[in-house]
């Protein structure tokens, strides 16, 4: 529209003149990086090089394909890998998925002399599998050596056979399952060397700990009283045999093979536990110096338990 006196005037709705400040390229704010005044934003001031609160674009950009290849990778982990990549968590091997359980183990690993089987047994998770599927764990604290013909408490003294003791004389990793007083069972594992075998005399209840203490009330004679606190479920080489179910059927399974009883890696310890090895005292009263195996760590003065 025009004006009196022919000058110009701005009417409502025309635009009114902005002012851009237009980078000096001779000295701009940030040398090497200077940018051109069309790529800023709508709206935002171009000073030197850059647009106000935007970073450089090289830079933008680096970080962009960061973030992508970093969600790319995240991606591609399984839950199991990411879990472990967390620092500050820890997974239990006993309370996760089934295909996070160790390996069982094979039968090279029974092809010890009963001594060393018997030290190298601690730790170790004994399983056992029942008839509806039900997994029960625990881990080896105490066991003992009887070393054959040679030794005067092992069934086997002497090379007598017969076909109660048979799974002392075959494989190492048989099950031997005798009875004694005419209602308990103790299980042992042959090791190398004909009549050798390891008794197994206590567990630290793992896993399954309410279904080893149904087991072991419906075999008491009495089940009146105070029901049985964990530490007493496998204090024993009868009472493990009593709360994993273990009775004379087992006698002569392979444990490197069997479906419903195998020994698996125990978990990673953070230190080497202490291991006390003392002269085996059987009811026969026959002695041995090198017999008998525990971990001291079985023993709690904490809690005054003891496995």
């Amino acid at each position: 529209m025009r004006g009196r006196g022919g000058t110009a005037r701005l009417g409502r709705g025309s635009l009114k003149p902005v002012s851009v400040v237009l980078p000096d390229t001779e000295h701009p704010a940030f040398p090497g990086r200077t940018r051109r005044p069309g790529n800023a934003r709508a709206g935002s001031q171009v000073t030197g090089s850059r647009e106000v609160g935007q970073m450089p674009a090289p830079l933008s950009r680096k970080i962009g394909q960061k973030k992508q290849q970093l969600a790319q990778s995240e991606q591609q982990q399984t839950p199991k890998e990411r879990l472990s990549s967390t620092p500050g968590l820890l997974r239990s091997i006993y309370f996760s998925s089934p295909e996070d359980r160790p390996a069982r183990l094979g039968p090279e690993y029974f092809d010890q002399p009963a001594v060393t089987l018997a030290r190298a047994f601690l730790g170790q998770v004994l399983v056992r599998r029942l008839a509806d599927g039900t997994e029960l764990r625990g881990r080896i604290v105490e066991t003992e050596a009887y070393l054959g013909p040679e030794d005067e408490a092992a069934h086997s003294r002497g090379g007598r056979q017969t076909p109660r003791n048979r799974g002392m004389f075959m494989k190492p990793g048989t099950l031997y399952v005798y009875l004694i007083y005419g209602m308990y069972f103790c299980l042992n594992v042959s090791s190398q060397g004909a009549g050798a075998c390891v008794l197994l005399r206590a567990l630290e209840p793992l896993e399954g700990l309410e279904t080893m203490r149904q087991l072991r009330n419906s075999l008491r004679k009495s089940t009146v009283g105070r029901s049985l606190k964990d530490r007493e479920l496998c204090n024993g080489p009868s009472k493990l045999c009593q709360a994993l179910a273990i009775d004379k059927s087992f006698d002569q399974r392979d444990l490197a093979q069997d479906e419903a009883v195998w020994l698996e890696h125990g978990p990673l310890e953070s230190s080497s536990p202490a291991v006390v090895a003392a002269a085996r005292i059987d009811g026969g009263g026959h002695g041995s110096s090198e017999g008998a195996w525990r971990r001291q760590d079985s023993v709690s003065l904490a809690q005054g338990q003891c496995y």
